[in-house]
């Protein structure tokens, strides 16, 4: 065994161990934190697999940016993870047969689906990055179209989310404080002295001579 495969296994295992811990974990940074070591292992695999562009692409665009902001969303939106565990053996039932029907399929295209295709490969001299380019752009180019589409309802979705009503949250109303004045913020109110300042010095005079 090579130092290739034993770095894969390495790399396979952790990213089955943070892809099960995403799953179990209570907490959901937590969850979050796990996702993102599953995507650098993933990068990582690819990287033994020779797919520069795919795992920089990966480790830059997920990690330095999707990811991130997963976790800002994640802590902002105060999830109460209490109330969605309720009701969970009541439909695991229905999630293990939807988790099983998944991963037949899964199976049935890794074993068979694949066999009958050719093996894509660069021409002679060119690199990878242009050899998937070129396939994005001509063979793949209305896949590509619909996953840009999903995309946007999901950055749609997030951006809803994070708009919702709450009891707790106060909204600005820029053109309110554009109008604004300063009799209508600030009022000065004329007070009498609760203690005059004459019989407060002559009180204390008199303390210190005793």
């Amino acid at each position: 065994m090579d130092v290739t495969s034993v770095l894969f296994y390495a790399f396979s295992a952790i990213l089955l161990f943070s892809a099960f811990k995403v799953v179990t974990s209570r907490n959901t940074v937590h969850a979050t934190l796990y996702l993102m070591l599953a995507f650098f292992q993933a990068s990582m695999v690819w990287m033994l697999m020779r797919a520069e562009f795919l795992a920089i692409t990966l480790v830059l665009v997920y990690l330095g940016a999707v990811m991130v902001l997963f976790l800002f969303v994640v802590m902002m939106l105060d999830i109460d993870t209490e109330s969605m565990r309720q009701g969970f053996w009541r439909h695991l039932p229905l999630a293990a047969l939807v988790g099983a029907l998944m991963a037949g399929e899964i199976s049935i295209v890794l074993m068979d689906g694949f066999s009958a295709m050719p093996a894509p490969g660069p021409e002679a001299g060119a690199a990878n990055t242009l050899a998937l380019g070129m396939l994005l752009y001509t063979e793949y180019l209305y896949p590509l179209e619909v996953a840009a589409v999903l995309l946007l309802v999901a950055i749609i979705a997030a951006i809803a989310l994070t708009l919702r009503s709450r009891k707790d949250t106060r909204h600005t109303v820029a053109s309110e404080q554009v109008k604004v004045r300063k009799s209508d913020r600030l009022r000065l109110v004329k007070m009498d002295a609760v203690v005059p300042a004459v019989a407060a010095v002559e009180t204390e005079e008199g303390q210190g001579s005793k």
